[in-house]
């Protein structure tokens, strides 16, 4: 009888990866294959990459070094972004045996047979052109209360910066009425919370004549679906009517994260960015109205080329002004391909690394801010199953993080609860 073949995941980058290797792995659960822990010695050892950063290439590389410390003969297999856009130089990497971008990573484990009748096999990508591959719908089922559902891929921005366009094509999604299919297929799995996910889910629906606002409308219809939560929606596509939706249905989670990439219009200008602080500022005003207790996040690149001390100034001051509760601050990163690495100007790392811990310790007083401002407020909050130190976590409807002394009986359950208490790292506990 042949041995059962063991195969490892590992995920770096966004919610989107993650729901995609959810997906992917879902394909080995039941076969000649039994997944284990990435720590763990392995016959095969999936990445799926991120190309954001160069922290998430270097990222990547550590991990195929991990790989193949933990058994030398393994197959490693990498996926998704960084294969899509450096398909050549990972599959120069030693150890690797298997490179697939995003149009082939579906097709993983068709892959992986080959590889079973062929000592080392890179597979060489062809270039990106501008045809997207057909929309794949996602989502995790790693045993956890949420479900990260992939509803949108690709992006039609090309903002000056950024190669996601690149590694994943232009912006495509379903149907409506399939996405509800795959929605009423993660309710059956008695999850409680589902995060929409994508690269700019605010495009959703546009390849069919639908629209965001309606794809959610119909999703809180779903039965068995308790909460919905929305993941990073651009400021020019987070409509008055989402955000009034939000503000009014209960199934909607009164938490918005909202990319702003910088405080200051000139470098926005030059950024390709399709919005002003003008309107971002609009944005969280007509939050605040509606919804006083939302949670609002942003994200933010320091030491962009043309970010002169200056205009880190003005970033700065308007972050000050605006009414966030956090911050997802990022230091600028090259990236071939864009726009902006043509750029004569450049901010020195050492400046850069410097911003980035001004505006973090910002983000930081934000956050304070925004926690002492929710004492007192009644919330649900959905219980994990994870714990530690003898507590379990949850999140509640506005993203607070609280915890209380584990019960494996509140697990995966939404309890009422009053926010009165933060222990000595500002974490509420019941």
């Amino acid at each position: 009888m042949q041995r059962e073949k063991t195969i490892a995941f590992s995920t770096l980058g966004c919610k989107l990866n993650f729901s995609e290797t959810d997906a992917i792995s879902r394909n080995f659960a039941n076969g000649d294959y039994a997944i284990v822990p990435f720590n763990s010695p392995a016959d095969i050892y999936v990445i799926n990459s991120c190309t954001v950063t160069k922290n998430a290439e270097k990222r990547c590389k550590e991990l195929i070094r991990k790989a193949t410390n933990n058994n030398p003969e393994a197959h490693v297999a990498v996926i998704g972004c960084y294969s899509e856009i450096s398909s050549k130089e990972i599959a120069s990497i030693p150890g690797v045996s298997l490179v697939l971008g995003n149009k082939e990573k579906y097709a993983l484990h068709e892959h992986l047979e080959k590889l079973s009748q062929n000592a080392v096999m890179a597979e060489p990508l062809p270039d990106n052109g501008d045809t997207a591959p057909p929309f794949v719908p996602a989502y995790s089922l790693d045993g956890r209360t949420r479900s990260f559902f992939k509803i949108q891929d690709g992006c039609d921005y090309k903002c000056a910066y950024c190669t996601i366009p690149l590694a994943r094509g232009n912006s495509r999604s379903n149907s409506i009425a399939k996405t509800l299919e795959v929605a009423r297929e993660i309710a059956k799995s008695k999850i409680k919370e589902i995060v929409l996910t994508g690269v700019n889910i605010g495009d959703f629906g546009k390849p069919h004549d639908e629209t965001f606002y309606e794809l959610l409308k119909e999703l809180i219809k779903t039965d068995g679906l308790d909460r919905i939560r929305l993941s990073s929606v651009e400021p020019d596509l987070l409509t008055n009517d989402i955000i009034c939706l939000v503000a009014n249905e209960p199934k909607l989670m009164p938490h918005f994260h909202i990319p702003l990439q910088s405080g200051s219009d000139t470098v926005l200008k030059k950024m390709g960015r399709r919005y002003d602080t003008k309107l971002f500022a609009d944005r969280v005003d007509f939050i605040r109205q509606h919804i006083p207790h939302a949670c609002i996040a942003a994200d933010l690149i320091v030491g962009y080329p043309v970010e002169t001390a200056a205009l880190f100034e003005e970033s700065m001051k308007f972050i000050e002004k605006v009414d966030v509760s956090y911050l997802h601050v990022f230091t600028y990163s090259e990236r071939e391909n864009t726009r902006a690495v043509k750029s004569a100007e450049t901010v020195h790392p050492k400046e850069r690394k410097q911003r980035s811990r001004l505006m973090q310790a910002l983000s930081s007083e934000k956050k304070k801010t925004f926690l002492l401002s929710n004492k007192g407020l009644e919330t649900s909050v959905l219980w994990e199953k994870d714990q530690a130190g003898g507590f379990m976590y949850g999140f509640t409807e506005n993203y607070i993080r609280v915890k209380r002394k584990f019960d494996i009986k509140k697990t995966n359950t939404i309890e009422l609860v009053v926010l009165n208490k933060q222990d000595n790292t500002g974490v509420y506990f019941i």
